[in-house]
């Protein structure tokens, strides 16, 4: 049986957008649904894209299937899985009103950082990200493209102002790197570390 809201703590939020990186966000849902937390999950239609090109995954936004992204859900994760299409700003994320523990765009795409730089508030994600910085509450953005314009620099200056955590997907070697894997969890352990949830991905620095 799932635990009580009470028990839970506050939601936490994850989009996923068009950038190339797929598998940091299928990564970090699963650690997240491995705890306690309401992970509410948000993808634009580049993300789902992006699933199926890099992951060889098929998420339907019409008819979401939460084992399409996290093949090997448990029936109780899945129930703390909560997932917003992209175009519902009827959805409670897109309000301040509705408490968050935080929200992850991951990755992020040079558009979306666009969105959310400039307040464009176009869809849901925008929106929920406008929602976490109007709020105060804690916003963190991966972006994962080399080299970067000057447009991209200052669209990441300008969130990091209003208050966003700019975490490019730029992965350490000094945690003893043995595969891709310890790559990817190093960037989803520095997600974790900002989102404050207990995690053991790597071996941090002087242990």
């Amino acid at each position: 049986m799932a635990k009580a809201d009470s028990e839970r703590g506050l939601p936490l939020v994850v989009a996923v957008t068009g950038a190339s990186g797929a598998v940091y966000a299928v990564r970090l849902l699963e650690v997240l649904l491995q705890g306690s937390s309401e992970v509410h999950l948000m993808i634009s239609p580049s993300g789902a894209a992006v699933l199926k090109q890099e992951l060889d995954r098929t998420v339907s936004l019409e008819r979401f299937d939460p084992r399409a992204i996290v093949p090997n859900v448990t029936e109780e994760a899945a129930t703390r899985l909560r997932y917003h299409h992209y175009e519902d700003l009827f959805a409670p994320l897109a309000s301040g009103s509705f408490l968050t523990g935080g929200m992850v765009v991951c990755p992020c795409s040079g558009s979306t950082l666009s969105g959310i730089a400039h307040g464009a508030s176009n869809n849901l994600i925008q929106r929920a990200a406008d929602v976490h910085l109007k709020e105060r509450r804690k916003l963190i953005l991966v972006p994962r493209e080399t080299p970067l314009s000057v447009i991209q620099l200052d669209n990441m200056r300008r969130a990091a102002e209003a208050g966003a955590v700019m975490l490019p997907a730029m992965p350490g070697w000094y945690h003893g790197v043995k595969s891709v894997q310890d790559l990817v969890d190093f960037v989803v352990a520095r997600i974790l570390d900002q989102l404050g949830v207990p995690h053991a991905l790597m071996r941090r620095w002087g242990k």
